[in-house]
């Protein structure tokens, strides 16, 4: 029998995204040009948005569970190239643990709208505070599998902000270059069968250094969708 809410990908027994078979890489799909990714080329995609569809907006359908405000950061920070932030969970959290995630969480009430919660919580997760922060924009909402109803906000941040990170919610903090997330060579689909769902995710793995950083889920969905909104 189907549940009603379909247990989370991370959530099944024995389940590794990185074990997961690759079934395609988009190579056929030209990457963003660098031109387009400076922070003028940025301003100007977000003050004169083009008409487009996200590619992902939800990752199954959910019944039975109450749906929950949330907002991420996608931080661009202005280095000698752009390059994206991004976080490692901690083990120990209730609800993505341990993935690779950008700066966010659940809006709180306090909260006037989805981007006073993602810059709260940037602070809150690695110390990010507004005065470094240029807001762009946001991309359609993408739902969570674990019933969270994200808001992407898309913003530059100044390289020379101090890091705070809080260890309880955040093991890891490191950058990733835009360009490679914006080239579909990069991006891996996956899919898998379960509990009477046909699940599908994207990843993105990013050797740094030493360390394979693997994007994947929600993450690499989101930013799929960035590179939708970029390349219409």
């Amino acid at each position: 029998m189907v549940s009603l809410v379909p247990t989370p990908l991370s959530k099944i027994p024995g389940f590794n995204p990185r074990n997961a078979p690759v079934l395609g890489i988009d190579n056929h799909l030209e990457p963003i040009p660098q031109e387009k990714i400076i922070s003028s080329a940025l301003r100007q995609r977000f003050l004169s948005p083009p008409v487009w569809e996200p590619e992902i907006t939800i990752e199954r359908k959910i019944v039975g569970k109450k749906l929950v405000d949330a907002a991420v950061l996608i931080g661009i920070v202005q280095r000698h190239q752009p390059f994206v932030l991004l976080t490692q969970r901690t083990a120990h959290l209730s609800s993505h643990s341990g993935q690779i995630a950008f700066p966010g969480g659940k809006i709180d009430a306090n909260d006037k709208d989805p981007i006073e919660a993602a810059i709260r919580e940037s602070e809150e997760e690695v110390g990010l505070t507004s005065q470094y922060i240029e807001v762009l924009g946001t991309l359609p909402t993408y739902t969570t599998g674990t019933a969270f109803v994200v808001t992407p906000v898309v913003a530059l941040i100044k390289p020379d902000f101090k890091m705070k990170i809080n260890t309880n919610e955040v093991a890891d903090v490191f950058e990733v270059p835009l360009s490679f997330l914006m080239t579909p060579a990069n991006h891996q689909r996956h899919a898998l069968h379960w509990d009477g769902i046909d699940r599908k995710w994207f990843s993105m793995p990013y050797q740094d250094g030493d360390s394979e950083r693997f994007i994947w889920g929600a993450t690499a969905a989101m930013l799929r969708n960035f590179y939708r909104f970029l390349s219409a």
